[in-house]
């Protein structure tokens, strides 16, 4: 066997993608070409996301088993004029009548018992973000050339018209078909027409043709008339219908109380790491401050010797793997205590993503066991989060863009006429009265889509945007990644390529790591995992198809070459996409 090339970290199977005229990222390439289209026709980074985001989420039209319209949405935005990061907050609320004592009473819950929200229960449905969320994106960073009905056209055409279906899609279009069954009447709207099929419906295959008119009927409504479209009149009312008759308490003013609101324009939050970058992110109620968190500790540790430098280590060995699962860890411990909506919750965000505090909680690790941290600290003891995608530009601007339904079609529940399913993120709050991210009226919940965008601490240039989608495993992701491209040297591809963990399959209960599964991805060496057996994690491996836990990541790295922008993207091998250069 010939031995691998030296520029390869990472036996890849694919190459890197260069472009100088902008550069779409994504796990869909129909969305892709859709995309390109908005970049070649005059938009900009902003313009193309959103045309991309609205072909490719899941429930929208080509994956509605990741995202869609019936969701939230997140993004970072990258000007290169001004060098300056700005940040979207389109998560919606809880309604109005949706209080502690109602839900904890219709779950029949009682005082004193502990409990959640099912992901498949009414009650995890929250008011969608994603439909204020795309139209501000458009109208605060977009080019102005063209309209929102001439964005989402590419989108409705192709549900019209239909499209094929995707590999990996197909696969997880079947494995939810069930779930769209139980939770909605309307079910038959996201199927395909099957006379053989039990009840005339099935999950369309791989190759074959998919249409779904409703879902671009609903486009061409927001396109037309903007936000209201969405939060007033048919599609709004039967929102609500199909969200009361299943016995939830949404309302029609819950709708209009978020449309009138907008999506919210928020600070992000960075952290300068091995003073090379700034990493930013969403600050809460996302959770990108976790990646913050982690990044921070690593560092500590670095610092005060308790693991070598992270850059003569060997990739995935032993030693780095359990210092990033112990960081992890160590993070994830507090963000499931201080995740929470910041407009109705003193978040300590500053605080937690602190040197000193950073430090204090990275005396947590120990380098030769698993630790038994489960406490969130207290960093103000001192004080009175699925699509991802990425955009670039000819200009240099960059947008990280996310979307998501929460849990693949969300809750499931299909408004009549309308195409899409209706988001879980619910699920997310705290049943606890006394917990931060408790359930309260019109209060959005902690969040797990988050986009990143990495700048050059020197001169604030952009280094690059990126995201790795798939509920709890995506902090986890982006901090992978990013080692691998800062650490390890490796190219966006292989960054993404490469072999990855994933704490307690992107779900780590609220804190309690003891005990917790770290899953690790085939390709990682048998010694390692022997190893950190011995240390006292609990290890399995993963292969197949369940490697989609390990989530599907897009990069898209910026340089300048003799005074103009150079784009290198990759996309995952885990997705069907891929990553296209802008003609």
């Amino acid at each position: 066997m010939a031995s691998q090339p030296d520029f390869i970290p990472f036996p890849s199977r694919r190459s890197v993608v260069h472009s100088t005229n902008g550069m779409v990222a994504c796990t869909q390439p129909l969305a892709a070409s859709c995309g390109l289209k908005i970049l070649a026709s005059g938009g900009n980074a902003a313009d193309a996301a959103v045309a991309l985001m609205i072909l490719a989420a899941g429930m929208n039209m080509t994956e509605p088993c990741s995202t869609g319209i019936g969701g939230d949405m997140f993004c970072l935005y990258y000007d290169a004029k001004t060098k300056k990061v700005s940040a979207l907050n389109g998560s919606g609320r809880s309604g109005s009548k949706c209080t502690l004592e109602r839900i904890r009473s219709d779950l029949k819950l009682q005082d004193g018992e502990s409990g959640e929200i099912p992901m498949t229960s009414v009650h995890s449905v929250t008011v969608p973000g994603a439909p204020a969320g795309w139209a501000d994106t458009v109208n605060i960073f977009g080019s102005g050339k063209l309209s929102l009905a001439e964005i989402l056209a590419p989108a409705a055409d192709m549900g019209e018209n239909g499209f094929p279906v995707s590999e990996l899609t197909a696969q997880f279009w079947a494995s939810g078909e069930n779930k769209l069954r139980k939770a909605s009447p309307n079910f038959s709207e996201i199927l395909k027409k099957d006379a053989s099929a039990g009840d005339g419906y099935r999950a369309p295959k791989a190759g074959e043709l998919f249409r779904n008119p409703n879902l671009a009927r609903t486009f061409r409504t927001l396109g037309k008339e903007g936000k209201k479209g969405f939060y007033t009149g048919r599609i709004a009312n039967e929102f609500v219908k199909v969200v009361q008759d299943l016995g939830g308490h949404l309302e029609l003013e819950d709708l209009v109380h978020h449309m009138e609101l907008g999506t919210e324009r928020v600070d992000p939050i960075s952290l300068t790491f091995n003073d090379e970058v700034e990493v930013w992110e969403h600050p809460p109620n996302g959770q990108g401050i976790v990646a913050l968190m982690a990044l921070g500790i690593l560092e500590e540790l670095e610092r005060g010797g308790k693991t070598s430098k992270f850059a003569d280590m060997k990739h995935n060995s032993t030693e780095y793997l359990h210092a990033l699962v112990e960081a992890l860890h160590i993070s994830f411990a507090d963000a499931t205590w201080w995740v929470t909506d910041p407009n109705e919750v003193d978040v300590p965000t500053t605080q937690l993503i602190s040197r000193e505090y950073l430090a204090e909680r990275a005396k947590l690790f120990d380098p030769k066991k698993a630790s038994k941290v489960h406490h969130h600290g207290s960093p103000a003891h001192n004080r009175s989060d699925t699509v991802y995608f990425a955009v670039s530009d000819r200009d240099g601007n960059a947008v990280s863009f996310i979307n998501s339904n929460y849990g693949g079609f969300g809750m499931a529940a299909i408004p009549h006429g309308c195409g899409f399913t209706l988001q879980n993120r619910g699920a997310n709050f705290s049943l606890e009265k006394d917990h931060p991210n408790v359930l309260a009226p019109r209060k959005r919940p902690y969040h797990t889509i988050i986009p990143a965008l990495v700048t050059n601490k020197d001169d604030g240039s952009l280094h690059s945007v990126y995201g790795v989608m798939g509920g709890f495993m995506q902090p986890q992701g982006h901090v992978q990644v990013l080692l691998n491209q800062l650490a390890f040297k490796h190219n966006p591809q292989t960054a993404l390529d490469a072999p990855r963990f994933c704490i307690g399959a992107g779900m780590p209960d609220a804190g309690e790591v003891t005990g917790q599964i770290v899953y690790l991805e085939d390709g990682i060496d048998k010694k390692v995992v022997d190893e950190l057996r011995s240390m006292g994690h609990n290890v399995e491996l993963v292969k197949g198809i369940r490697r989609s836990l390990f989530g599907r990541g897009q990069i898209i790295q910026s340089q300048m070459e003799e005074g103009q922008v150079v784009y290198s993207a990759g996309s995952d091998l885990r997705g069907d996409g891929g990553a296209f250069p802008a003609w």
